[in-house]
């Protein structure tokens, strides 16, 4: 298949991670794997180790609340709903809510005491609930993980606590924390909460940086003695929000401090960038045996990309069609590829749609049009 190719700059272009590290060296951290992601664009800013396999302790537990706001979503919980507190919730051990069997506790009160005092008996009242059981609240788990792309992650627990088959990456992290800022932005504000009490204990949110820096909103802290001292973190300054995993610290101040450092170096070196609106007419491409000739090509969404400060003008993008584009057309079929180079080297490919049906033409116009297309493939 032959492509047409029309070459133009943009302005304003693409970028990817490729270019951002050819372009802008990313710090070094006192941890032992870290993500800067931005959310946005789900591009990956900078990276350490980002697909080793890593204990994940209490960050487990985004998916655990990933689940129960999910269940909520569907109907098949409500947060008004008393739970019951099973022997095996209530003698948790690690961080704890503090549930009692013959206390009620409802499924509010218990995402609280998951998202902010990490409880790991909150974590199994809910994983029971909506399950059955723990073991089967980790198949659900798992379940989830495949759906949302989590490649390196394999959950034995809602918990965190250590299982030498309990794991997870640090990208897989990042993908988790955007997918609760997008799919649950109901639900997300719950991070930001400082402290909360229950049972007449009241604890603080584990996470220094909603103390730190007031764009700081979220997410999650996480330790054990195998697993070392993690956070990821979501900040918002203006229109922007990057989220940060750090993993692997050697203690609380050096977990926080570092994620600051992480976040400031993505707000301070990059730019998200809206190229593209949505059904925006980036070219127009040869159509054949259509009732239209050509159609126009584009994004059928507002196309966002992270650009590192200074290096927009220095991207080319090459539009490429995929030769013969044959009608029928429906409107988002994709037709071909927008490549972008930066110092001639590839740093990403993009699919390109049709911005609008194209049915086929009659009889005639469908067969002029396969004369013509045999005899330039002659």
């Amino acid at each position: 298949m032959r492509l047409f190719t029309a070459v133009f700059a943009l302005l304003l272009s693409l970028f990817s991670l490729t270019a951002s590290a050819q372009a802008i060296p990313a710090p070094a951290l006192a941890a032992k794997a870290w993500v800067l992601m931005d959310h946005a664009t789900g591009q990956v800013l900078a990276s350490n180790t980002p697909d080793e396999r890593i204990e994940p302790a209490s960050l487990t537990k985004l998916m655990t609340a990933y689940l129960t706001f999910s269940a909520i979503k569907a109907g098949t919980i409500a947060l008004d709903q008393p739970v019951p507190v099973s022997d095996r919730a209530w003698r948790q051990e690690g961080s704890r809510m503090f549930i009692e069997p013959r206390k009620p506790v409802t499924v509010q009160e218990l995402i609280r005491g998951v998202i902010v005092q990490s409880g790991n008996d909150a974590c199994v009242a809910l994983a029971e609930l909506i399950a059955g059981s723990e073991e089967a609240f980790a198949a659900l788990m798992n379940r989830e993980a495949k759906r949302l792309g989590l490649t390196g992650t394999n959950f034995m627990n809602s918990t965190g606590l250590p299982d030498p088959q309990h794991y997870t990456t640090a990208r897989d992290l990042s993908l988790l924390a955007a997918a609760i800022i997008r799919d649950f932005p109901e639900f997300y504000s719950l991070y930001s909460m400082k402290e909360y009490s229950y049972n007449g204990i009241t604890q603080p949110n584990r996470n220094r940086l909603l103390w730190l820096d007031s764009t700081v909103d979220g997410m999650k802290t996480g330790h054990t003695s195998t697993a070392g001292y993690c956070l990821i973190s979501s900040a918002q300054r203006g229109p922007r929000r990057l989220i940060s995993v750090v993993l692997g610290a050697d203690s609380d101040a050096v977990r926080a401090q570092e994620s600051l450092k992480l976040l400031n170096f993505g707000f301070q070196f990059f730019d998200t960038v809206k190229l593209y609106s949505a059904d925006q007419a980036l070219s127009q491409f040869r159509v054949w045996k259509g009732k239209a000739n050509e159609v126009a090509v584009g994004f059928t969404s507002d196309f966002v990309m992270s650009l590192p400060k200074g290096q927009a003008e220095k991207v080319v993008a090459t539009l490429e069609s995929r030769q013969p584009v044959l009608a029928p057309l429906q409107k988002g079929q994709e037709v071909g590829t927008l490549k972008l180079t930066l110092d001639d080297k590839t740093i990403g490919e993009y699919p390109v749609v049709a911005l609008q049906d194209v049915p086929v033409a009659g009889f005639f116009g469908r067969l002029w049009d396969a004369l013509v297309l045999w005899i330039k493939n002659l």
